[in-house]
């Protein structure tokens, strides 16, 4: 813990400036609730062309938020850093969920894996907001580092994992279709 305090004090200290002050909430408001991945999964859904990768989409965010919200937040109850470092300012309204692991990271970071994982190119312009919101995060003092690095790593697997499914999704539905020919 008193590593994670230690780059939470070090982005305060050193990197805190009003630019980022307002920048950060923003940015920090694209994960809020997943709203952001949920309409780029919605679009996927929409086009037929982009179907099945929608499909792989909503499948990692549904297993994140399964992992990161339902199983382990309450599970591991971990406090929020600014609920043991007391002194700092916060820029956004308090979180009143538990801090392990990064559901902002998490979601960002499922989406990330599930258009890596189908090769679709999005994956690069969504790595980089995903990066941001896991930033955000620290800036903000609402997670801890180890928070973020456990959002990432969970919703990559969700999004590999969202993609193995799918693809067995689709052979089975292949399957019965050449049978049923």
């Amino acid at each position: 813990m008193g590593f994670d305090i230690g780059i939470l004090d070090f982005i305060q200290l050193y990197l805190r400036c009003d630019f980022l002050d307002t920048v950060m909430p923003l940015i920090t408001m694209l994960g809020n609730g997943g709203i952001l991945w949920i309409l780029v999964c919605l679009v996927l859904l929409i086009s037929p062309k982009t179907r099945k990768i929608g499909l792989v989409v909503m499948l990692a965010l549904i297993l994140e938020a399964l992992c990161c919200n339902v199983i382990l937040k309450p599970l591991i109850a971990r406090v929020r850093p600014f609920d043991v470092n007391t002194a700092v300012q916060l820029l956004i309204s308090r979180p009143r969920d538990f801090s392990f692991p990064s559901g902002h990271t998490g979601a960002s970071s499922a989406v990330v894996g599930a258009l890596y994982f189908s090769k679709h190119r999005l994956w690069i312009p969504s790595l980089i907001i995903s990066i941001l919101i896991a930033f955000s995060r620290l800036y903000l003092y609402v997670h801890y580092p180890t928070d973020v690095l456990a959002g990432a790593l969970i919703g990559i697997l969700a999004g590999w994992l969202g993609w193995v499914i799918a693809q067995r999704i689709e052979r089975r539905s292949q399957g019965h279709h050449s049978e049923a020919l």
